[in-house]
């Protein structure tokens, strides 16, 4: 591995003035934490993750000769921030690559390559954060989010598909443009099969310009986001040039408490991520809440189960000068396209046996499966486009507009389970 080390930004008069303390934390720090750059050549033996090394192959078997068809996970120790990542893939056979960062955040998806002298590069930016706010404060997370890549104190990166193929990584740290995202179930980076989420699916389409830092939780409320700290952790890299795009709705519909509901709480929380956002003079994006797959009688048009919620919203937005992307209505449409029976396969909907020790039948009509979420970012990416937002400039060249009343097949779709699957539905609803 060649690393740059921050320690050869001192010179050599004022490394002999630190003081001795120094030089033991940095002696006690695995290396990583110290570097600038890492490359890895993966055609040479690499160790399994440790914390002494700080790098490594993780979570799988480390990829060997009898079973090169295998997925598996590599890791690097580094501190929180954005990171660029170049990936040079291709092996002895021809592979088929789908590359994902933390908690299956998808970041190129089913490349290919002949055997030997053909390679592929692949280049994107992976945000990495820990729940560590300040000396004081910390992200009040969830016991089930205590295992979630996306809070460790690593950045991994996920080979999977039918053949990966890895040839070299270099990772270095990225002074790039954020886009951070807010939200509940239908947003978080979802850590486990088949569950999943827009926010993770979006990241496949930037290129290595922009990071995606996917800050939502299942359960949450616009209020609940705050009350952990959730914004807050926001706040402390927000900068200006930044994005943050927030949807709520879904859990916020029921609270109970004095003074809930559309018109007063929500609209004033969602008031607080506007003025918080713009004092650090970055841009935010309001989302309509996606929808349920619920239909009439008549089993061709979705009910609308948000009540005031989405126009509580759009009211704030008109009051606030804030762009909104209507999720609520492009879902409603990608829905009653798909008809009654096909759009369950934009869901949690799965007959018993699917997957091991699944016993009954999943049929959850709010949570996306990896084909829905994947049609549901790309609205949002319409929705960015149609508000001529910057940052759609950084959309990489094989992106094609979409129409959620012309959805891709679901029958094509191809993805690439991870290994780790959960039966238990994520909260909220």
């Amino acid at each position: 591995m060649h690393v740059i080390l921050r320690i050869n930004y001192y010179s050599q008069r004022q490394l002999t003035n630190m003081k001795r303390n120094t030089f033991l934390l940095l002696a006690m720090m695995p290396l990583t934490l110290m570097a600038q750059t890492f490359d890895f050549d993966l055609t040479k033996p690499q160790p399994v993750y440790n914390e002494q090394d700080g790098y490594g192959y993780d979570l799988l078997p480390a990829p060997n000769a009898k079973s090169p068809q295998e997925p598996f996970y590599f890791s690097v120790k580094v501190p929180d921030g954005n990171y660029r990542v170049k990936v040079v893939l291709g092996g002895k056979k021809n592979s088929n690559t789908t590359v994902r960062a933390e908690g299956r955040r998808l970041m190129m998806d089913n490349i290919t390559t002949q055997k030997k002298k053909d390679t592929q590069t692949v280049e994107f930016t992976v945000n990495k954060r820990s729940p560590q706010i300040d000396d004081k404060t910390r992200v009040k997370i969830k016991d089930r989010e205590k295992t979630y890549l996306a809070w460790d104190d690593k950045l991994t990166l996920e080979f999977n598909g039918d053949m990966p193929a890895v040839q070299t990584i270099h990772i270095e740290k990225a002074d790039v443009p954020t886009i951070y995202l807010c939200g509940n179930s239908t947003v978080v980076d979802q850590n486990n099969e088949p569950w999943a989420s827009w926010g993770q699916m979006i990241t496949r389409w930037f290129g290595p310009e922009v990071a995606i830092s996917n800050h939502a939780e299942s359960g949450l409320t616009a209020r609940t986001f705050i009350g952990s700290f959730r914004l807050d952790k926001i706040l402390s890299t927000l900068k200006k040039g930044d994005y943050v795009f927030v949807e709520f709705g879904h859990n916020d519909e029921k609270e109970k408490r004095p003074g809930d509901g559309a018109w007063y709480h929500y609209q004033y929380q969602l008031k607080i991520f506007v003025d918080q956002v713009r004092g650090k003079g970055a841009e935010i994006v309001f989302c309509t809440p996606t929808q349920r797959r619920q239909f009439d009688s008549d089993n061709k048009t979705i009910k609308n189960t948000h009540g005031d919620f989405p126009a509580a919203m759009k009211m704030v937005a008109e009051k606030e000068n804030v762009p909104v992307i209507d999720l609520n209505k492009m879902t409603k449409t990608f829905f009653e396209t798909l008809g009654f029976e096909d759009s369950k396969k934009a869901l949690v909907h799965y007959p018993a046996n699917t997957f091991p020790g699944q016993e009954t039948a999943l049929a959850d009509n709010t949570h996306f499966n990896t084909y829905g979420a994947y049609e549901v970012a790309k609205c949002v990416v319409m929705g960015m486009k149609q508000l001529n937002l910057p940052i759609v400039q950084y959309l990489r060249s094989d992106w094609q507009d979409f129409n959620p009343a012309q959805p891709d097949d679901w029958q094509t779709f191809k993805w690439a389970p991870a290994r780790n699957a959960d039966l238990v539905k994520p909260d909220g609803n």
